[in-house]
């Protein structure tokens, strides 16, 4: 359904990740190596980095393809960062929300991506509403299976959740509510990385170096790169990777009731 990366290094120009490799999230969005589902990205992408002593990301985002853009290159070309996260999309639904459908979706310090797509969206997450305040809801940047489950992590961010927290339990709850989803989340504050495996393909790379690269696919043929296993919660800084299972749903939480709106 989608390409994404984030990576966390010394600084470089967003280019040397993105587009100069042979097979990077450039090329990827008309000619993956390991998508499991469709086969061209076209419909939109993004890319977010942090400036240095800046902790809130920038972000260039466009609803057609990334190599209709003919800024983007020049622009990869020039913009160095320590940090970023990138994606290109292939639109579960058709929609009219442009742009702003397009991942990263940001708040605060944090970028984010789904991979993936929610099954029987949107009636199978409508009950998931209530769990969210009113707030978060109205301001969702697009309509689309994405923009909500990050509505869903972000609240529990705020609340008060370490980022693996909220993504774990993100993902449980989607799977409960909707099983047969595909739920590859990435998120980073610029400092760790932190990704699910849940349905689609994930990678990782570490060094040289303190650099860590985490992506739904290898942008090269570099033997270092290392598969998540599905299932599996990863989260990372620039010089460490840790690997958790993540469990099923239990039958329990898939039928749980609703939980009341956060004051």
């Amino acid at each position: 359904m989608c390409r994404h990366l984030a990576c966390l290094g010394p600084e470089e120009p967003l280019g040397r990740l993105l587009v100069d490799p042979p097979h990077g999230l450039y090329r990827q969005s008309w000619a993956p190596r390991r998508q499991r589902y469709g086969t061209v990205n076209a419909d939109g992408f993004g890319v977010g980095w942090y400036a240095d002593g800046d902790p809130v990301p920038a972000r260039y985002r466009r609803a057609g393809p990334i190599w209709a853009d003919l800024s983007f290159a020049d622009l990869a070309r020039v913009v160095r960062s320590r940090a970023l996260l990138a994606a290109v999309r292939d639109a579960t639904l058709a929609g009219a929300d442009a742009e702003a459908a397009a991942a990263p979706f940001a708040a605060g310090p944090w970028l984010f991506s789904h991979n993936g797509a929610v099954a029987g969206w949107p009636r199978s997450l409508e009950h998931l509403t209530g769990t969210l305040p009113a707030a978060e809801l109205l301001s969702m940047e697009a309509r689309n299976d994405s923009a909500f489950v990050w509505a869903l992590v972000l609240a529990r961010l705020r609340g008060g959740d370490a980022e693996g927290q909220a993504l774990a339990d993100t993902v449980v709850e989607v799977a409960a509510a909707a099983p047969g989803s595909r739920l590859n989340l990435l998120l980073t504050n610029g400092e760790t990385i932190t990704a699910t495996a849940w349905g689609d393909t994930l990678w990782y790379l570490t060094g040289p170096g303190p650099r860590t690269v985490v992506a739904s696919e290898p942008y090269d043929d570099d033997p270092r790169w290392q598969e998540v296993p599905d299932h599996t919660l990863l989260t990372a800084s620039r010089s460490d990777v840790l690997l958790t299972p993540l469990k099923e749903p239990s039958p329990d939480v898939a039928s749980a009731p609703p939980k009341e709106p956060c004051p």
